[in-house]
């Protein structure tokens, strides 16, 4: 996924504190890759709070560090159920910032092609997730998160037969809101999100490595 939109555009889109002062350490992102940091926003004592955190869910529970690889992803048909994820679907949901991101498709078995899906406004946006903090065998926590998905709109079709659930900016406060517990009107919530309001283009395949991360990754190299 990416994240380049300026620092104070963020702040004001999502009106959080930054007790830790994670706004400092944003910069553009061109290509965040599962493993690596991604800024997200959480409910703590009612305010919404700014967070770094990695992606790959970690459950509280797990025995080791590598399950977060395994779970980059859930899905919204059974993310309430799953035992990976149940717990924090009840309580520990999140926003994750980004103002597009990638899917690729095959073209054989060797080689695919990438496109960046983005808003038709160009604005930010927020993934659903979740998150959950893990304690490492040196006693510190780690917070991780996963990014929810669901099937795909006709826009993403083509490409892949799932995608990131994007949050309308209506429904962002109802799934932050940890006291919140209804899981059928929370489920309603991860459906895809118009493609009228979505457009996407090919982009270098050079996004297909994460060691690359620089504005060329987002420059179109063609249509859909």
């Amino acid at each position: 996924m990416t994240l380049t939109t300026d620092k104070d555009d963020i702040q004001s889109r999502w009106g959080f504190i930054d007790p830790s002062g994670v706004l400092d350490l944003i910069k553009p992102r061109f290509n965040i890759s599962p493993s690596q940091n991604s800024p997200t926003v959480i409910v703590n004592q009612d305010n919404r709070e700014l967070k770094m955190m990695r992606w790959g869910l970690i459950p509280f529970w797990a025995k080791e560090a590598s399950i977060g690889y395994k779970m980059i992803n859930a899905k919204a048909e059974t993310v309430h159920e799953k035992p990976s994820f149940r717990k924090s679907f009840k309580d520990k949901r999140c926003l994750v910032l980004a103002d597009g991101f990638y899917e690729w498709t095959k073209t054989d078995k060797k080689n695919k092609i990438p496109f960046r899906f983005v808003l038709k406004t160009k604005e930010p946006f927020a993934f659903a997730g979740l998150w959950d903090a893990w304690k490492t065998p040196e006693g510190e926590m780690l917070l991780t998160f996963t990014i929810i998905t669901t099937n795909a709109n006709e826009l993403m079709e083509p490409i892949h037969d799932r995608m990131p659930v994007i949050l309308h900016e209506k429904d962002e406060a109802l799934w932050l809101d940890p006291e919140f517990k209804d899981a059928n009107k929370l489920t309603a919530l991860l459906k895809p999100f118009p493609s009228d309001k979505m457009e996407a283009y090919r982009v270098s395949t050079i996004v297909n490595s994460p060691k690359n991360d620089t504005p060329k990754c987002i420059e179109p190299v063609g249509s859909m």
